[in-house]
């Protein structure tokens, strides 16, 4: 029986491994039947190593990270976005601001500030060059490691920029595990995060740097379970600096920093708020200058007002609201989502427990999750922060979802893209439908204890 175990073990790592080296390397993303087809194949040995050989860790970290560096020198098939980072950071290489010059106007003028400037805007393509850039200091940062690493070749600044994601990754496996043996959860709950053919196809696969915000963020939940919260802060400011989407978290701390002594509690979850946004702050100040806040904050509000993608809640919106008014009402519905996502953050700061360390990190789930759930645009790999939470929590929806949250890239499927709203309905009908069997399920183990 032993023997038999470790025969399906080889031949499934194998097949992993062949899997992902067709994803890595030999994948169009207009062929959604290929893209489908070999991403659901893999979920069967993620599924299989998550059961079988859930007590063997050593193993299930080797392969985690073999998994990742078949991707190495693999240019992303399934975003364009790495391009960007690769033009950010040459251009602090050059010591040219990246937050006040878009790439459209040098190439406009037919000017080349950076090596392979043409390859990269091409790369990026219009829509993007044609913005400012949204990457905080941090994340700029990374990109300005790339271009140190190599400044002349794309596929050499990949490799940086992907060596850093897969640190991440290595990261969050240490800090969460740790969070898992404090809270007395099964440790390879981790690997929920760590094997999962969507968090390696999407942050080592597509560079997406979520993972460096993610690892820092887990750092910091770790601090915060063990009551350092002023080192925590310094950590939470770092995943901020890499994407702004912590932010949303801050007041749901409020509780675990005022359940034991109120005004204390209060004066220190202020100043936990304060170091954040002071430190971000301070790290803006290299790129300083009179229009900065302007051309950044046009830059970010674009993604509620101007983007649409992969969206539920919203295009539920969209469609009563050209029904009743005859057109697209983005710039209305765009402008009323962060307010509603204030209010929701706002009820679960005051109104649920968020006092345990579980109830914390479900809280921050629950949050995270209600902006995603009525957000414009929902990339895939917006997702990675919800799979992460997860792993500390009773939820798996994420889980389910970043199974099939794949059916979005059927839009790239057409020239020019399109969305199937049939299959965008079938994705969230999968993920609402098991999460409101796992609210049932959650709900009856709750009265069964009382």
């Amino acid at each position: 029986m032993l023997l038999h175990q470790k025969n399906k073990t080889i031949i499934l790592s194998s097949l992993s491994v062949l899997i992902y080296f067709l994803m890595a390397h030999c994948l169009d993303r207009s062929n959604f039947t290929q893209l489908i087809t070999q991403y659901f194949i893999l979920f069967i040995p993620f599924l299989y190593f998550i059961k079988k050989e859930k007590n063997n860790v050593t193993f299930l970290v080797a392969i985690a990270i073999i998994f990742r560096l078949i991707f190495l020198t693999a240019i992303p098939n399934l975003s364009q976005d790495f391009y960007r980072f690769i033009w950010d950071g040459r251009m602090m290489l050059k010591g040219l601001n990246p937050y006040l010059h878009l790439p459209e106007t040098f190439i406009n003028q037919g000017y080349a500030p950076i090596n392979q400037a043409t390859e990269l805007y091409s790369g990026m393509g219009a829509l993007n060059g044609s913005h400012y850039t949204n990457y905080p200091p941090i994340n700029q940062l990374n990109f300005f490691i790339a271009a140190l690493f190599n400044n002349s070749s794309i596929i050499g600044s990949i490799i940086a920029l992907r060596l850093q994601i897969i640190l991440a990754d290595i990261g969050i496996i240490y800090f969460g595990k740790k969070i898992l043996e404090k809270l007395k959860l099964p440790v390879h709950n981790i690997f929920l995060y760590a094997l999962n053919p969507f968090i390696i196809i999407e942050l080592t696969g597509n560079l997406h740097f979520e993972s460096v915000m993610l690892f820092f963020l887990v750092w910091s939940l770790y601090l915060i379970l063990q009551k350092k919260w002023s080192l925590a802060a310094l950590i939470f400011s770092l995943s901020v600096a890499v994407k702004l989407i912590p932010l949303l978290f801050l007041p749901l701390f409020y509780q675990w920093f005022t359940k034991d002594e109120k005004r204390k509690g209060i004066l220190n979850f202020l100043s936990f708020g304060a170091i954040i946004i002071g430190i971000n702050m301070l790290l803006f100040l290299p790129f300083l200058s009179s229009d900065l806040l302007d051309k950044y904050l046009s830059s970010v509000g674009l993604w509620f007002q101007k983007f649409e993608f992969n969206a539920s809640l919203y295009y539920i919106a969209r469609a009563l609201g050209t029904l009743f008014r005859g057109y697209n009402e983005i710039a209305i519905i765009g402008k009323t989502t962060p307010v509603i996502v204030v209010i929701f953050l706002l009820i679960i700061t005051l109104f649920r427990k968020n006092k345990s360390p579980q109830q914390l990190i479900t809280a921050l789930l629950i949050g995270i999750s209600f902006y995603y759930f009525t957000t414009t645009t929902m990339h895939p790999w917006y997702l990675t922060t919800l799979v992460i939470l997860s792993v500390f929590t009773n939820y798996r929806f994420p889980i389910v979802w970043s199974v099939v949250i794949v059916l979005s890239y059927q839009a790239y499927a057409n020239i020019p893209w399109k969305e199937n709203l049939w299959l965008i309905a079938l994705e969230y009908l999968v993920v609402y439908g098991f999460l409101l069997w796992e609210i049932i399920q959650i709900k009856k183990k709750s009265l069964a204890i009382k």
